[in-house]
């Protein structure tokens, strides 16, 4: 039996997500499985990819081939690289927009002069 790891189409009408399961090549996409390794929620910004690394790199290691958007997903993770045996890229992390922190930081400083200003008028007191 060939075992294929691939994408299986989940939710709604327009708005899909998807589980990474282990199935035999022969059976159909959303068809019978073997096992569910993650999902991906490529709708959610930045899309949501979560993998048991574990469980992927044993189903590799056992003669499993990924289809391309699979092993694109396992590079993500890092269970490509520790099957492979390659250093594993740096991890994705988006970036918060440049006006937030700025933002955040007249928050702080409008915070400090309150507590600034309710500790000058006990001492005036």
């Amino acid at each position: 039996m060939a075992v294929k790891l691939r994408l299986m189409r989940m939710g709604k009408k327009k708005q899909p997500t998807y589980r990474v399961v282990a199935a035999d090549s022969r059976s159909p996409r959303d068809g019978r499985f073997i096992e569910v390794l993650g999902f991906y929620n490529p709708r959610s910004e930045p899309s949501v990819i979560e993998i048991d690394n574990d469980k992927a790199v044993g189903w590799l290691k056992n003669g499993a081939q990924p289809t391309e958007r699979v092993q694109k997903l396992l590079t993500v993770t890092g269970a490509w690289s520790e099957f492979t045996g390659e250093a594993a890229p740096a991890p994705y992390v988006a970036e918060a927009p440049a006006a937030a922190p700025a933002a955040a930081a007249a928050d702080d400083d409008a915070a400090e002069d309150a507590a600034g200003d309710s500790a000058d008028a006990g001492e005036e007191e």
